[in-house]
């Protein structure tokens, strides 16, 4: 019980920033215009801000991959999970971690520049992860 009331609250707080991970979710898409849509998550697969179509599904996708790749660089002793890229017939899936607890997942048409979009997504996912591990920290509201 108390685990979920703790949950409860961590989205809540995670959810207060939602307009500023918003705007730098379109920021990041008006630097990398091949970009097709995008969303920030929790790692539990809770939407925190999408500028994507499909955002609920794509986050519980994310979520479990997510698992996934955790058990991976576990395994492998490659330490904590960093990024993840799919590249699929049309375009590329790829996900970066953003702070303690959320994740920027991005679509990509396949002509983008797969550098460019590991350089820019990095920061961004950087950038969202100081503004949610804020939101975090900061005291509840009764």
């Amino acid at each position: 019980m108390r685990r979920a009331l703790r949950l409860r609250a961590e989205r809540r707080q995670l959810m207060t920033a939602e307009a500023d991970v918003l705007g730098e979710l379109q920021r990041l898409r008006a630097r990398v215009p091949q970009l097709t849509g995008g969303l920030a998550a929790s790692t539990d697969g809770l939407v925190i801000a999408s500028d994507s179509g499909e955002a609920e599904g794509v986050a519980a996708l994310t979520a479990a991959a997510l698992g996934v790749a955790l058990r991976l660089t576990e395994a492998t002793g490659r330490g904590d999970f960093r990024e993840l890229l799919v590249r699929g017939e049309h375009g590329y899936v790829a996900s970066y971690a953003a702070g303690r607890s959320a994740v920027l997942t991005l679509l990509a048409d396949e002509r983008i520049n797969v550098g460019r979009l590991h350089l820019e997504a990095r920061r961004s996912g950087a950038r969202i992860g100081e503004l949610l591990d804020t939101a975090l920290d900061r005291p509840q509201e009764a």
